[in-house]
């Protein structure tokens, strides 16, 4: 049916009645007369012209979209040890614990100095020096600090503020958290977990490097959490090897940081293609 409304002509979604408004239709009905001088003004398309135009406007947004994406990059890098590292120490503790030593064989050590075969070093937080207020934590999946052969496993962590941070008991004995941050609005934690407990769960509103993480009943157990308000930061895997993804263009510096050697920083731009920056530490 053609209908007037004001001086707009609505057709319905029948192309073939968009013809000339002074013929008939093919069903035959005359258009009234009053509408044979009148002129035609603003023609609503029809459902297949929307149709197309929605499809015009979806491809513009995935477009758009793509393009943001091809923006981002990565920075990607190396950490490599020159020199001998330090001897580990042994946790001759443990094995006095006739709770924990059951589960070694021969006593294990710390892990301060993770030196890959290649000279590539691991647990080296790397991170944006000055990038806050980008969190994503509290829509992000948690991460595990799991209490395993009355070790912390692993050792270094990071996460980002609000991110849900889960201790694990594995064990067969009872442990203790006790969690003491530095920074004020960061709290503290010292709770019980029993073997085969519920898990534990923890979140930092502020950002802190090396928050402390201990078990008094097993007083050689920690582990050091740093937390970043921001998704910009990795750990450098046993191979040296980072990876901080899908960062926006810009200029920044790139900080190095391990717990024993120190912090290195580098200035880097990010364009439009991945970054590589690399650090070399050796023993102070």
């Amino acid at each position: 049916m053609i209908k007037t409304c004001g001086n707009i002509l609505l057709v319905d979604d029948n192309p073939e009645l968009l013809t000339d408004p002074t013929k008939p239709t093919k069903h035959g009905d005359e258009v009234p007369s009053s509408l044979n001088h009148r002129p035609m003004k603003n023609k609503l398309p029809t459902g297949n012209h929307m149709y197309m135009k929605q499809i015009v406007t979806w491809l513009t947004i995935g477009l758009l979209g793509a393009g943001q994406i091809a923006f981002a990059a990565d920075i990607v890098g190396t950490i490599t040890f020159k020199g001998t590292p330090p001897p580990e120490i042994p946790y001759t503790p443990l094995m006095q614990n006739s709770s924990c030593a059951a589960m070694y064989t021969t006593t294990p050590t710390t892990h301060f100095y993770k030196v890959g075969p290649k000279g590539g070093l691991g647990d080296v937080v790397v991170f944006l020096k000055g990038v806050t207020g980008q969190s994503t934590g509290a829509g992000t999946a948690p991460v595990v600090l799991d209490q395993k052969g009355c070790l912390y496993k692993p050792t270094i962590l990071a996460i980002q503020t609000n991110q849900k941070l889960i201790v694990r008991n594995s064990d067969s004995c009872v442990h203790n958290v006790h969690v003491t941050p530095k920074v004020p609005g960061n709290p503290m934690h010292n709770d019980v977990q029993m073997p085969g407990g519920a898990d534990l769960t923890y979140t930092f509103p502020k950002p802190e490097k090396f928050i402390t993480f201990r078990c008094d009943i097993h007083p050689w157990m920690f582990a050091w959490v740093s937390v970043f308000d921001s998704p910009y930061y990795a750990i450098s895997d046993q191979e040296g090897k980072f990876v901080i993804k899908n960062v926006p263009p810009g200029k920044y510096t790139l900080v190095a940081d391990h717990r024993k050697l120190g912090m290195q920083t580098a200035k880097v731009e990010v364009k439009d293609s991945n970054v590589t920056q690399n650090f070399t530490f050796h023993v102070k």
